[in-house]
């Protein structure tokens, strides 16, 4: 038998270290040839580790959240035959012989059992007599143990109230603090009484808030700690302004269910495609807010071209997936590329150039969307969008003779956060302006 261990290959370009995110083995498993041993999580992505060898793993690197150095040892396996530890390593060699010569010192140094006799006979002494144990206690009385083995004494409360010894039992069985039961008749406390108090508990009387749940520590790890990361230092780093306007999207939904009447084969349309459209249709016009800015090198890049960021909620946390040059798209082809992008960041296989790039960002959370929401940039841009919930309410509006009549509508905020050392608020304000008007006349927004 041998040992055969598995160091961390390079596994990407400027990589000097992963994280380990997940263990697919412990010490003690079997393992077979190219089997999934552990998930390391890198700057761009998470990649799954196989074992390269058959055999019993005998030692892991550490725990989840534990980062490990490209070729540090990631695991070690017992295989059959030779391995690839030819020796032990120097130090260990070292350790073991001062291990033998401490023990062979012990050996030389210590007397057998006749020598200590021989040692004991010289000295004319005697091994002292063991001493004496002590005498036994006395047994305590029969009523004495009676009273020490006595039920648990009842809850101070329940020391003034009358009732009989299996009433008493009873209640404490269920918990019962006999001190708050209110006896029927002559202040003797009976089952009956207990069971109105359960029943008047059970309907809400007593009824506690709610049950105490397990207190418990959680560690951060994985994509979970880089989100903290990425989010603390966007806050830290980047001086946020929040703009919010109200938009009536009652004609847009409207032509929204026309065209989703007819689609076909194609997606279904939600609202995310329509406000792609008009973001991308402003940007020439608003180039500051499709930007990145590298802080450090005291740089703005503007980029010509919209790599739309989509946050995602994934089961593993938030992540956002890029649509490439979502200028050149239409409504369809990104509602197809939303839905696809949505569901590989979901289900984990996005790849790596689709979690990253992304010049401008848009954040939605649906119908559970709020009011109105104050979303964090995602650095190192300058700008995120992110549209509420609808709701419809009574609106002024415009009756064609030039009086006004009250009609229900479908409003929406749309709120922005952006990085105010790129952005003025003047240049926010005035694209929401814009956007407003594309989204509540459709028809410029759809006639290109």
């Amino acid at each position: 038998m041998g040992r055969y261990t598995f160091r961390l290959p390079d596994i990407g370009e400027g990589i000097a270290e992963a994280e380990i995110v997940a263990w697919h083995v412990k010490v003690g498993d079997a393992v077979e040839e190219d089997a999934r041993i552990a998930d390391m999580m890198t700057d761009k992505a998470t990649v799954e580790m196989e074992s390269p060898v058959s055999g019993t793993v005998v030692e892991v690197a550490g725990d989840t959240g534990d980062v490990i150095a490209i070729g540090s040892p990631l695991v070690v396996i017992e295989v059959e035959g030779e391995g690839n530890e030819a020796e032990q390593p120097r130090a260990r060699k070292e350790e073991t012989a001062k291990e033998e010569t401490l023990e062979e010192r012990v050996d030389e140094e210590t007397p057998d059992a006749g020598d200590v006799d021989e040692v004991i006979a010289a000295a004319g002494q005697t091994e002292p007599a063991p001493a004496p144990a002590p005498a036994p206690a006395p047994p305590a009385p029969p009523k004495q143990r009676s009273q020490e083995t006595a039920r648990p004494a009842a809850p101070a409360g329940d020391a003034k109230v009358l009732a009989s010894p299996a009433v008493r039992k009873r209640a404490r069985d269920l918990g019962i603090d006999l001190g708050e039961v209110r006896p029927a008749e002559d202040g003797r406390i009976r089952h009956a009484d207990l069971d109105a108090f359960i029943s008047y508990s059970a309907a809400g009387g007593f009824q506690p808030a709610g049950t105490k749940g397990r207190d418990e520590d959680v560690r951060v790890i994985g994509l979970r700690r880089r989100i903290a990361e990425n989010m603390a230092a966007a806050k830290r780093n980047i001086p946020h302004f929040a703009y919010v306007e109200e938009f009536d999207v009652t004609a847009l939904e409207e032509a929204r269910a026309q065209l989703n009447e007819d689609r076909g084969e194609r997606p279904k349309l939600t609202l995310l495609p329509f406000l792609v459209t008009a973001i991308c249709r402003l940007i020439p016009k608003y180039p500051m807010l499709n930007a990145r800015y590298d802080d450090e090198a005291g740089i703005v890049s503007r980029s010509g071209a919209v790599h739309m960021g989509m946050a995602t909620q994934t089961p593993a946390g938030l992540m956002v997936p890029v649509i490439r040059d979502a200028q050149d798209r239409n409504l369809w082809q990104l509602a197809n590329e939303i839905a696809r992008l949505a569901e590989a960041a979901r289900d984990g296989t996005a790849r790596s150039e689709e979690l990253s790039g992304s010049t401008i960002t848009i954040t939605s959370l649906g119908p559970m969307g709020g009011v109105a929401t104050t979303p964090v940039i995602n650095r190192p841009e300058v700008a995120i969008i992110g549209p509420n919930r609808i709701v419809e309410r009574p609106m002024f509006v415009p009756d064609g003779m030039g009086g006004e009549r009250v009609e229900k509508r479908k409003l929406m905020n749309i709120s922005m956060s952006c990085d105010h050392r790129v952005v003025d608020g003047y240049d926010a304000a005035s694209f929401a302006q814009d956007l407003r008007k594309l989204v509540e006349k459709p028809a410029l927004l759809l006639a290109g």
